[in-house]
C-alpha cells in the first residue's frame, strides 16, 4: 500500500476481518478496500457488515477470481468499484480516486495545510511562509507521507520501504537521513533546532503539525 502513501493517501492495513472492522469504528475511513480471499471470513462477508455499518463508507473489492457472478454479488452487497487480480498499483490508485470523486463522496484534501507550511498534493508543491520552495520528487514524496501521518513516528526501514519501495538489504538507511536533513534546509527556520520533522531517537522521524490560527 505504499503508493496509496506515497500519492498522499493516509493508510491503515488489517490483517483480518475483525482487525478491518475494529478499523472502521476507530478510524471512520472514506474508503475501505477489501480483499475477496481474505484470512478467516469471506471478503463477501465482511462487506456486507461494513455496508451496514456505514452506508456512505466507499467500499473497493479485491478478487483473483474474475468470475462474473462474484462480482454480481459483490456489487448488489454495496460495493462501489471491484478490481480483479492482477492488477497495477497505479491502477488501484486511480480507481480509488475515482470512487472517492463520485458526487456524494468525501473527497480526499489536495492540500495539507500546516498555517506556515502547505503542501498541494496535485501539483506537488511545497509553500513555506507563502513562499513556494523547489523539492525533488522524492523530497515531496518524503515530506508529504510524513505529513500525512503527523506524530506517527517512522523508523528509517518503515520510511525506506513505504516511499522508496527498498529495504536496507538493498538500500543504506542513510539515504532517508540524508533527504530529511535537505527537507529541513527547505522547510525549517532553523535547521539546527528542527520543529517540522522531529527526529525521535532510537526509533526514526515523525512530522508535528501546526494548525493554521
Amino acid at each position: 500500500m505504499r503508493y496509496l502513501a506515497v500519492d498522499g493517501f493516509s493508510v491503515e492495513e488489517a490483517a483480518d476481518a475483525s482487525a478491518a472492522v475494529a478499523a472502521v469504528h476507530r478510524r471512520r475511513p472514506d474508503l475501505v478496500v477489501v480483499d475477496v480471499m481474505m484470512p478467516g471470513r469471506d471478503g463477501l462477508d465482511l462487506l456486507a457488515e461494513l455496508r451496514g455499518m456505514d452506508d456512505e463508507l466507499a467500499i473497493i473489492m479485491l478478487t483473483a477470481k474474475g468470475d462474473e457472478a462474484d462480482r454480481v454479488i459483490g456489487l448488489r452487497l454495496g460495493a462501489d468499484d471491484y478490481v480483479v487480480k492482477p492488477f497495477s498499483p497505479v491502477e488501484l490508485v486511480a480507481r480509488i480516486a475515482a470512487v472517492l470523486r463520485r458526487p456524494g463522496r468525501l473527497t480526499r484534501p489536495s492540500t495539507l495545510d500546516f498555517g506556515e507550511l502547505s503542501l498541494n498534493l496535485t501539483s506537488r508543491k511545497v509553500t513555506v511562509r507563502g513562499e513556494v520552495v523547489p523539492t525533488t520528487t522524492k523530497e515531496f514524496a518524503l515530506l508529504s507521507f510524513l505529513a500525512s501521518s503527523p506524530t506517527q513516528v517512522f523508523t528509517r526501514e518503515q520510511l525506506l520501504d513505504k516511499v522508496w519501495g527498498s529495504s536496507s538489504k538493498w538500500q543504506d538507511p542513510g539515504t532517508v537521513t540524508e533527504h530529511v536533513r535537505r527537507i529541513r534546509l527547505l522547510i525549517e527556520e532553523d535547521p539546527a533546532h528542527p520543529r517540522w520533522i522531529r527526529t525521535v531517537r532510537g526509533m526514526g522521524y515523525s512530522f508535528e503539525p501546526r494548525r493554521p490560527e
